[in-house]
């Protein structure tokens, strides 16, 4: 059983997220620099929303305690601080030291939480003691298949932090510096294997339904060797159109699971359709990512691959997998409910439709009208979310 403390520090970390997707999608509608935008959205919303989950999740998968129950408290202010930290950074905004400041303190987060996940799992480090029994039994090959992809993302998130920091500090770049590459570690490496493994963990429990297996092992694979490949192989080169490659195998993969998950089961909660938005999101950025490996990258093509990817694959799995862990049906107050959280859904998918056809039809007006949709859909998700909470704490 979870210690109460990991818990609630775990619903802080994801209420966190929530608000740092308020934040990321305000500053994408007032025009503020990628550095900043990227740093919210990437740390802010999708890393911490993942350490506010696995937290909890990843001892239980891997049938252990975690080792530090406190490691969440002192985590959270790194995380939180080191993000805002990087995005002022990013932004211009405050002192010229708030980026290595930022990069720090994240740094700091993230040794504690592999250290602390690290000795949890240190005597299963391969996840083949799943923690799988009763009714879920015949699931125990997929999860062990989950499990052993899990420490590479913990590798990725080490690597890639570090590539942050020395990105802004005197230590030795990774590679030549170029700032994609730790966005893509992260990004890939961390938030989308991450989707990956803990999906084929938790979306067929949440559907109730059975993934077809053969994919399984193809996506894990391949989602664990592309980042690495990308990473290295950037702007262009084999190394780059080989990880795209496997990338796009990776993506389309997990897509072609979750719709039959989704097709299988008779279950229809709010959160499952943000998913399935999701998955079509990332599949429309890994085609685009295919384009950029094999033609000639368009700059305009370049924004719209980064919205499908942090905003579409990780921030509406991101919102869908919150609604799962927190059914909005539970809520009680006022505005917190189904109906909000089908509209925040619909307003966040909906304006990243249209701002990704702004910007292949080159109508900015679409563009910035996405942009503000999609700020109204991150409000009403982190009403449901934090209102949720609260009813919670004050019932």
């Amino acid at each position: 059983m979870t210690d109460p403390r990991v818990s609630r520090w775990g619903r802080r970390f994801v209420a966190a997220g929530a608000v740092f997707l308020v934040l990321w999608s305000a500053a994408v509608a007032t025009a503020q620099p990628p550095r900043a935008t990227i740093a919210l959205g990437l740390f802010g919303v999708v890393l911490t929303t993942l350490f506010g989950k696995a937290y909890p999740l990843l001892p239980a998968y891997f049938d252990r305690q975690l080792a530090v129950p406190l490691a969440p408290a002192f985590h959270f202010p790194a995380a939180v601080g080191g993000t805002l930290g990087l995005a002022a950074g990013g932004a211009g905004i405050g002192f010229d030291w708030f980026d290595a400041a930022g990069a720090s303190l994240w740094a700091v987060g993230v040794a504690l939480f592999v250290t602390t996940i690290g000795a949890t799992i240190r005597d299963n480090i391969t996840g083949a003691e799943t923690g799988t029994a009763g009714p879920n039994v015949h699931r125990k090959r997929v999860d062990r298949l989950a499990n052993a992809a899990m420490p590479v993302g913990l590798a990725y998130l080490l690597v890639g932090s570090y590539a942050t920091l020395a990105g802004v500090t005197p230590l030795p770049p990774l590679v030549d510096g170029y700032p994609p590459r730790a966005t893509h570690l992260l990004a890939a490496g961390v938030g989308a294997l991450f989707v990956f493994a803990v999906g084929f963990r938790l979306f067929p429990r949440f559907l109730n339904a059975d993934p077809p297996r053969p994919i399984v092992p193809v996506v894990l694979v391949a989602g664990a060797a592309g980042p690495a490949l990308v990473a290295v192989g950037l702007p262009a080169g084999p190394a780059f159109r080989a990880g795209a490659a496997l990338e796009a195998v990776a993506v389309v993969g997990f897509a072609a699971v979750y719709v039959a998950l989704f097709a299988r089961s008779d279950r229809r909660r709010v959160g499952f359709w943000a998913v399935l938005g999701a998955v079509v999101a990332g599949t429309l950025g890994a085609v685009l990512g295919l384009r950029f490996a094999f033609g000639t990258p368009d700059p305009a093509l370049v924004v719209a691959h980064r919205r499908l990817n942090l905003l579409g694959l990780l921030g509406l799995t991101v919102v869908g997998a919150a609604y799962g862990f927190h059914p909005p049906s539970a809520g009680t107050w006022p505005g917190v409910g189904v109906r909000t959280a089908a509209a925040s859904i619909a307003l966040l998918a909906g304006g990243l439709g249209l701002e990704v056809a702004g910007i292949a039809g080159t109508v900015p007006a679409a563009v910035d009208a996405g942009e503000w949709l999609v700020l109204a859909g991150s409000t009403l998700y982190a009403v449901v979310v934090l209102g949720l909470f609260a009813e919670r704490r004050f019932r």
